[in-house]
């Protein structure tokens, strides 16, 4: 027997029966080590999305369900609104402390500064970008507020406290203008980026070259912090950040078709490295010669078919609205599909965030229709999102 081995050892070509095994048991640690690391990657990817996600749900099952919309809907008047808003710990303090579109925006943006704090490490940067569109929001109010010469205490009421510039609000409120305010915002990105955008402004005397100018910083931010990504989560949030941006874009180029603008009028305030819609999608998208050469375009991208239903409205209506509120519809269904593909990793983020987006969203609609005449309860409710 002993003999046998050793004969068939030889005839594969080892030196001793001892080579032999020395050379299986290296053989079984290497494949002992490629399970492990196969059985344990997962686990390391969702690993460090644990803590963050046990948080997150925690507020998901505090956001309004369709009775509490429905009920809300249902007050007789704003104050009942806010008697009932009153009644939830989320929005509580907002309400005692602020106008109700002010206290709403608050609590929107106290989610978003949450995200941006708890978020994983390797996705922080990309919610500490999304965080500061209530940066942007709020240095766009200012240049508003200065231009239509609103008075402290009215510029006060439009700012959101958040963001990474909520400690210099009052700067920019006591800043006569414009270059004050670029002044005020000296060793941050957005002093060169009103800077490089000022010659537009005083050339045009409108303020759309800074908004904008804001606008386009933020999104190439958002871009930019996306690719390349390494995992499966971070492969969707690129999918979700990159639909929002092919959004933005889709809406500025059906916009400015309805306006009559050109190609050399849009380009400048463009995100070229859009996710679907490259650079020559966009300015084939551009060259388009109306509305229906954009939709025509399109064919052979996911936004032809989310755009489809909306074609007849338009066409009785001659209103880019219903095509505005489809690609809306399309982030909202984004970010659901998600939450469902990554219920252990970064679903629950996304989903709760556009969840939250959407509820604030559905008690603004609600408040507007308690304070301006003729909206009746079925018709606020028909306009919910």
């Amino acid at each position: 027997m002993v003999e046998d081995i050793t004969a068939i050892v030889s005839t594969l070509g080892f030196s001793s029966p001892e080579a032999f095994i020395g050379l299986l048991f290296l053989v079984l640690a290497v494949i002992g080590a490629i399970v492990v690391v196969v059985t344990i990657r997962p686990v390391l990817e969702y690993y460090p999305y644990t803590s963050t996600n046990a948080r997150i749900r925690a507020r998901i099952g505090r956001l309004f369900n369709e009775k509490q919309i429905s009920e809300i809907v249902e007050a007789d008047n704003l104050e009942e609104v806010k008697n009932y808003l009153r009644g939830v710990p989320a929005y509580a303090t907002y309400i005692e402390e602020y106008n109700l579109e002010k206290a709403l925006d608050s609590q929107l943006a106290e989610t978003y500064d949450l995200i941006a704090r708890i978020a994983p490490k390797d996705i922080k940067d990309t919610f500490e970008i999304l965080l500061s569109k209530w940066d942007i929001r709020n240095l766009k109010s200012v240049i508003i507020a200065k231009e239509a010469g609103l008075t402290a205490e009215e510029t006060m009421d439009l700012l959101v406290p958040f963001g990474t510039l909520k400690e210099s609000h009052d700067k920019f409120i006591d800043a006569k203008d414009i270059t004050e305010i670029i002044n005020a915002l000296e060793s941050t990105e957005y002093a060169q980026v009103l800077e490089d955008a000022l010659p537009a402004y005083q050339k045009t005397n409108m303020i759309l070259p800074l908004e904008a100018a804001l606008d386009k910083n933020y999104l190439n931010n958002l871009v930019k912090s996306v690719a390349n990504p390494a995992d499966d989560n971070k492969s969707l949030l690129q999918s979700y950040i990159g639909t929002i941006v092919d959004s933005t874009n889709l809406k500025m180029i059906l916009r400015a078709k309805v306006d009559g603008l050109k190609f050399d009028d849009l380009e400048p305030y463009m995100i070229s490295s859009g996710y679907q819609l490259r650079e020559w999608k966009l300015k084939e998208l551009m060259e388009s010669e109306d509305v229906e050469g954009i939709l025509s375009s399109l064919e052979g991208t996911d936004y032809s078919s989310v755009l489809a239903t909306s074609v007849p409205e338009y066409s009785s209506t001659g209103s880019i609205t219903p095509f505005e509120s489809a690609l809306d519809e399309n982030i909202r269904k984004i970010a659901k599909g998600i939450s469902h593909k990554k219920p252990i990793g970064i679903g629950p983020i996304i989903g709760f965030l556009s969840r939250k987006e959407t509820e604030v969203r559905n008690l603004k609609i609600i408040v507007r229709g308690k304070t301006e005449q003729g909206f009746s309860n079925s018709m606020i409710k028909e306009m919910l999102v």
